[in-house]
């Protein structure tokens, strides 16, 4: 897995983070993604996505990244820790790799 830093690193003062984990995936018969959102203390908020579209895994992820993201800030989550297992997701979040499908471009826009 590969772990993004959305924020920047608590310290004493600031509130402990929450951990999103994301995963999407993509066949012949649809695509899916699961969300789980984890709080420091143990609380636990699972969510499945289904699509009535077709897309790629990538796209699914972040899909399933936005989907997360916007649930923590409904749940006022303040310091958020986003989990992909994708590394191409991951990484073109970080800014280290560049986003040349403008799908994909379109995506991470929103995150």
């Amino acid at each position: 897995d590969f772990v993004l830093e959305l924020t920047n690193p608590p310290n004493e003062s600031e509130p402990l983070p929450w951990t999103l984990s994301v995963d999407g995936s993509s066949n012949l018969r649809g695509s899916e993604a699961g969300v789980v959102l984890e709080g420091p203390d143990g609380v636990l908020i699972e969510q499945s996505l289904r699509f009535t579209f077709k897309e790629s895994n990538n796209q699914a992820e972040y899909e399933a990244l936005i989907a997360g993201m916007k649930l923590a800030k409904e749940m006022e989550v303040q310091e958020l820790r986003a989990q992909s297992d994708s590394q191409l997701v991951a990484h073109q979040v970080a800014g280290e790799f560049q986003t040349k499908d403008p799908q994909l471009a379109k995506y991470l826009e929103k995150v």
